[in-house]
């Protein structure tokens, strides 16, 4: 395997240097003609984190580049003019620089960038030209602060006078520079032994070191730094802010006149793994006052919350289940006066996120899981009448500024680029193009939805992508990929993990199937696969399957294998026992194969203790139903496994155990393993050991001389 990969990379090397000069957000060169593959996956820029300027004219936003040699990726803040036609993007910073953010009067830029060894906040200025801002001549970079530690997320306030700004602190020290003091210290430490009283010891990636993401807020001074000190707003809070592992500045909000901040946070205390109970809280700007819950009442989960425009009215995003993470999301609107409490949208059978209010607060903005696409909404906060302003695809981010919209939108052809339009929904205009020169060389699959009956008769879609090059009349061997989650869904978007292109350009057919649990179907339906990991969704995968073989006869039914990761994962070890005589092969990655202990040895307990009914210690027979550890006997199917050390969601010790299970009973088998990924494989020369990896199974098991195992 190691001889292999160094060869393969050395061709990737060559491929990718011809391709990759990048400089106004296209590409210098494309490669020739070619069915798309890993090579056009991994070196793809890209786009996130959308920001309008004020006055709607410029676009700010980061680019992922891909630096291959140095395996890593690399940040830069692009702005573009998006009222003029044909103007292209400038890269205006490029040292590892992320979350572009306008100054309220939009003649300046902040960003995160690092200083030295510290990520600091930095502020980019532009000069004004004959039409408004020269983006070209931007004046040299002026770093903002000067702290000891890491600056993650920050917000500024509305007139631009403050900033608030999260860093993981210990809880105890009274000042930033004691925080780091205590690091230094544990570095020159020779010794490694930690001691814990408490979960979490580990979270996603990382193992707990003490620290709390706390809110500060700083004043910027005369010359526009920030003070070294700056002041603790969350003083007496038990808990992060933004959440970890994947938290944002959405979680935190300066009032409309910025002398209140608004955030929200789960009080951890001794029960952290096993809640989901997250809070709203408003702390006065000046921290002369503790925090207050403003939802306490609610012992699910509260978070996200967005002032009004006038500043009398709160609104958040409430779950209504304690313990669940895939509750729906309802719109709440806090009558800041009474506290008065109501649901905006308890009509909408939909879970929102990603909320923004219109500058006449007459509108919310937001996503959703929407049958297989993932739109932007609107809202209407007086009715909660729901509108789809921009659907066919999936939007990402967006950011509002008076009557316009700037989004981020992708979908199953195309990975994610830049659009303006009203906040009607009308004159959607795509205004980035970074990806267009290496694409038009790389031909893709067709795609298509379809729908049939799955279990107890209900509606269920899916979706089939061709190979590429496909011909009328050919049959081709299939890629059956079932997604994680489990509550989560394959939609009309791009990935960078499980992206069915990379598939249909080694000549697979895919076949995926949104089963019972999936989101964007309405609540019931994602609840249903709550206690039936095994019941209802697998019925929908053998009904889905036969479905897409009836429809589409191209789909060789007698050279297909099936694969999947995390919750899919799961459902594949749990098929290679229960229904595994349609598959030529098996390819599983980071997924559950002992349910009893996987709940000992994973990290957010609410997740098994939800899914399963209660602790495995209350309830042993729940998490034996569905056991695939139980199945092993009935394993006959060659399987993949691919399991990561740094996994802490799913540990390794699971692929081990299905690993040992395949290799004691002589099970055609392999195991592929990164000690430096997580749940997801991200390193670019990880990621392509990766696919090539997962290819060559499929291609080995559904050659047409393959050794058939079906009975």
């Amino acid at each position: 395997m190691k001889t292999l990969f160094i060869a393969l990379s050395l061709t990737l090397a060559t491929t990718f240097a011809a391709a990759a000069d990048i400089t106004t957000g296209t590409l210098v060169e494309s490669k020739a003609p070619h069915a798309f593959d890993i090579s056009d996956l991994v070196m793809m820029d890209r786009v996130s984190d959308p920001q309008l300027s004020p006055d709607g004219h410029y676009a700010a936003f980061s680019v992922r580049s891909t630096d291959y040699a140095a395996n890593k990726g690399v940040n830069a803040i692009y702005v573009k003019d998006v009222s003029a036609a044909g103007v292209q993007p400038v890269k205006v910073v490029a040292k590892q620089a992320s979350s572009p953010r306008w100054s309220p009067d939009g003649r300046s830029l902040y960003y995160v960038a690092p200083a030295g060894s510290v990520a600091q906040l930095w502020r980019l200025d532009f000069p004004a030209g004959k039409h408004g801002l020269d983006l070209a001549a931007a004046g040299a970079p002026v770093q903002i602060s000067h702290g000891p530690l890491d600056i993650d997320d920050y917000k500024l306030s509305p007139d631009g006078k403050s900033v608030l700004l999260s860093y993981a602190v210990f809880t105890d020290c009274n000042d930033l520079a004691c925080t780091k003091e205590r690091l230094d210290g544990r570095a020159q430490d020779k010794s490694t032994g930690t001691l814990y009283n408490k979960l979490f010891v580990r979270h996603w990636d990382t193992w707990s070191d003490g620290r709390r993401s706390q809110l500060y807020l700083a004043h910027f001074g005369a010359d526009g730094s920030l003070p070294v000190e700056p002041t603790r707003l969350s003083r007496g809070i038990d808990g992060d802010i933004p959440s970890k592992p994947f938290g944002d500045d959405s979680e935190f909000a300066f009032s409309p006149d910025g002398s209140t901040v608004y955030f929200d946070a789960r009080i951890a205390g001794n029960s952290e793994p096993w809640s989901t109970n997250f809070d709203v809280f408003k702390v006065p700007a000046d921290g002369s006052s503790a925090p207050q819950d403003l939802t306490t009442a609610n012992k699910a989960w509260d978070a996200y919350p967005v002032p009004s425009p006038d500043g009398k009215t709160l609104y958040y995003l409430a779950m209504k289940t304690p313990g669940f993470e895939a509750d729906r999301f309802g719109i709440m609107a806090m009558d800041l006066t009474t506290g008065t409490i109501r649901e905006v949208d308890p009509s909408w059978d939909r879970s929102p996120g990603s909320m923004q209010i219109s500058a006449d607060g007459k509108t919310l903005f937001v996503t959703a899981d929407d049958e297989g696409q993932h739109p932007l909404f609107a809202v209407d906060v007086a009715s909660g009448k729901v509108d789809k302003l921009v659907d066919n695809g999936s939007v990402s981010a967006y950011s509002i500024a008076g009557k316009r919209i700037l989004l981020a939108r992708d979908d199953l052809k195309h990975p994610s680029d830049l659009y303006t339009a009203a906040t009607d929904g009308n004159d959607l205009r795509q205004v980035t193009h970074f990806n267009v020169e290496r694409l038009k060389n790389a031909r893709m699959g067709d795609v298509q939805f379809f729908t049939f009956q799955g279990w107890n008769n209900q509606t269920v879609q899916g979706y089939v992508v061709k190979p590429v090059d496909y011909k009328a009349g050919q049959k081709y061997p299939v890629a059956f990929i079932i997604h994680g989650g489990p509550q989560g869904a394959m939609n009309n978007d791009w990935s960078y993990r499980w992206n069915p292109q990379t598939y249909a350009g080694q000549g697979f057919a895919v076949v995926t199937i949104n089963f019972h649990g999936s989101t964007g179907y309405g609540q019931a339906f994602t609840d249903s696969i709550s206690g039936d990991w095994g019941g209802k969704p697998l019925e929908d995968l053998k009904l889905g399957w036969q479905a897409a073989l009836d429809k589409y006869h191209f789909l060789d039914g007698d050279h297909a294998c099936a694969l999947g990761a995390s919750y899919g994962g799961y459902m594949t070890y749990w098929i290679a026992g229960v229904w595994n005589k349609p598959w030529r092969c098996l390819v599983d990655h980071d997924g559950v194969f002992d349910a009893r202990m996987m709940y000992y040895a994973t990290d957010e307990l609410w997740f098994e203790e939800h899914e399963n009914g209660g602790p495995q210690f209350d309830v042993p027979e729940n998490y034996e139903k569905f056991n695939p550890l139980n199945h092993v006997k009935d394993w006959r199917v060659p399987m993949l496994v691919i399991h990561s050390g740094d996994d802490f969601r799913i540990p390794i010790t699971q692929g081990l155990g299905a690993f040992t299970a395949l290799q004691r009973q002589g099970i055609p088998s392999e195991l592929l393993t990164f000690p430096d990924e997580n749940h997801w494989v991200l390193k670019p020369h990880n990621s392509v050991l990766w696919h090539e990896t997962v290819n060559a199974w499929l291609k080995k098991w559904t050659a047409p001389d393959a050794a058939s195992i079906k009975q």
